[in-house]
């Protein structure tokens, strides 16, 4: 039976917590520059959250595993046919929606983390995306997001303009839970600009961080609908192809954002997922096209670059009566970046087999995703561990940062 998913209507605002810290989206001012004087690195570092829920087996699929075919069915990957799997290794194959990424994996620029998942292990978006976003055990403790906390934790040093986050659609919504903090509009209508204005300048004396945030946010939207980030004729880009297009440009700056948050829906796959084609090959196409953006935008950037891109839960095992996969718990997060040590999926691999699955439904999850996103923070912005496990993850100094990740 499908599960149904929480009504769309519900109060976002107020019952999801956001990344980077308690509203639909936000940026951050004044953040340190990150440059190392030793290795005269300047590093970047991108999220990209996947809201829905992201099939992991259908995105990186375990094709060696011999239970995956039986329980994935219709929609299961293959290494041959008319629409093969892109294999990254004799057994895994990933999804043939995205070749750059593929490319950026031989390159050893981009791995997979899979059978992960967080602390989470109910089945609610909104609770599984607070506990994503937020860096908590669980939901419900929502004051900050752990990526701001990240920054307010960042080793002193020269400033830069703001941090930067994203997504499809963004009301304008001016909270925050810091001082440093400020809410950037994006994509906003153009009846809204004037008001827009007015905000920035009430802002640009009484808090001149959010002043610059606001600032910014409005930037994105002009480089987003300008003339030099449309697609030449004829050529079909993406929301998130076009939105990344503009953060890479303004992350390739000098005097840029070095942190990005991106949040893009629609992720629910619970009817007619499609296998090599289809709707969630639709949405991987747009996710893979968004990588190859920040690679091209980023230029000599990208080599000192981390994306992380994750989710709140995976999905069933074994499809629905409609082709589709229902909320899950085990799942894929995927890293890319000139910075990320690639070229494999990272895995402690549970299996497909019933009395391996959890709750004899769902992929079992191995690996911590804080752990990931520990050693992602560790290794390439220099954040201590005790640091980690105490302000950015709170509660969380069982789970170790995962070495090795960033080189």
């Amino acid at each position: 039976m499908t599960m149904d998913c929480e009504s769309r209507t519900a109060p976002l605002a107020t019952r999801r917590s956001l990344l980077l810290g308690g509203a639909a989206f936000a940026a951050w001012a004044y953040i340190p520059k990150f440059a190392r004087a030793a290795d005269a690195r300047d590093p970047r570092l991108i999220v990209v959250i996947l809201r829905g829920a992201l099939d992991g087996l259908a995105t990186v699929a375990p094709i060696g595993d011999p239970d995956y075919v039986g329980l994935h069915g219709s929609i299961a990957l293959a290494k041959d046919g008319a629409h093969p799997a892109l294999m990254l290794d004799s057994f895994f194959g990933l999804h043939p929606a995205m070749p750059e990424f593929s490319r950026m994996y031989r390159e050893k620029k981009a791995a997979v983390v899979h059978a992960v998942a967080t602390s989470y292990r109910e089945r609610s978006h909104f609770d599984g995306q607070d506990t994503l976003e937020s860096g908590f055990p669980g939901p419900g403790r929502v004051q900050s997001g752990w990526l701001n906390r990240a920054i307010e934790a960042l080793p002193r040093g020269e400033r830069v303009s703001s941090g930067l986050a994203i997504g499809p659609t963004t009301p304008l919504i001016l909270r925050g839970s810091a001082p440093t903090v400020g809410w950037a509009p994006v994509n906003l209508p153009t009846a809204a600009d004037d008001t827009a204005m007015r905000l920035i300048e009430l802002y640009r004396n009484r808090d001149p961080a959010l002043g610059v945030a606001l600032s910014q946010g409005l930037q994105l939207d002009k480089i987003a609908k300008g003339d030099a980030m449309k697609p030449a004729p004829g050529v079909k880009v993406t929301a998130m192809q076009q939105v990344a297009r503009g953060a890479a440009k303004l992350m390739a700056a000098d005097d840029g954002p070095r942190v990005a948050a991106l949040a893009f829906d629609g992720w629910d796959t619970h009817a007619q997922e499609g296998g090599p084609v289809g709707r969630l090959a639709q949405l991987l196409g747009g996710l893979d096209n968004a990588l190859a953006e920040f690679e091209t935008g980023l230029g000599p950037h990208w080599r000192d670059t981390v994306v992380v891109v994750a989710t709140e839960f995976g999905r069933t095992a074994k499809i629905n009566g409609t082709d589709g996969t229902d909320h899950g718990t085990g799942t894929v997060a995927l890293l890319a970046g000139g910075a990320v040590q690639g070229g494999r999926v990272i895995s402690d691999w549970p299996g497909l087999k019933p009395a391996n699955l959890f709750e004899a439904r769902d992929l079992a999850p191995t690996t911590d995703l804080r752990a990931i996103l520990k050693g992602v923070l560790h290794d390439h912005l220099g954040l201590g561990e005790r640091a980690l496990a105490e302000r950015v993850f709170p509660d969380s100094g069982m789970v170790k940062p995962a070495k090795g990740l960033v080189g």
